[in-house]
């Protein structure tokens, strides 16, 4: 698989710092470009994996059914390249490429919410995060 969207949990905790990642979100249009930052010593989740907006704000987490994944792509100093998608009821999703490829945005009706059926990860968790 080399492109595909990845639910980011975790949106309504604040940082550490005290600030909001929801107001962080509101600040993020489609597109621009997210950072990914693996914390090999998060107390919670030995292979949490951090998702930054452009001004390096946290907006939330990678689900733990995905870190794992692209954390060892990250750790083998595999290019992966993200964008932010999207935001849809208590999660966030981002637009992830791997091998130096740049993430497209998948086509969403103008001004519609991104839909469940629009987010390409067939093998995420049932529940929606």
């Amino acid at each position: 698989m080399d492109e595909l969207s990845l639910a980011v949990v975790g949106i309504d905790f604040p940082n550490r710092d005290g600030s909001n990642r929801r107001f962080e979100l509101l600040q993020c249009n489609p597109g621009d470009p997210v950072s990914l930052r693996p914390e090999p010593r998060n107390p919670h989740d030995r292979f949490a994996v951090a998702v930054l907006s452009e001004r390096g704000h946290q907006i939330g987490y990678l689900t733990a059914e995905r870190a794992p994944w692209i954390g060892g792509r990250l750790r083998s100093g595999e290019e992966v390249a993200a964008v932010f998608q999207g935001v849809a009821g208590g999660a966030a999703y981002i637009r992830v490429a791997f091998g130096g490829r740049a993430p497209t945005l998948p086509a969403a009706p103008s001004g519609a919410p991104i839909a469940r059926d629009d987010i390409a990860d067939p093998d995420g968790p049932m529940w929606g995060a």
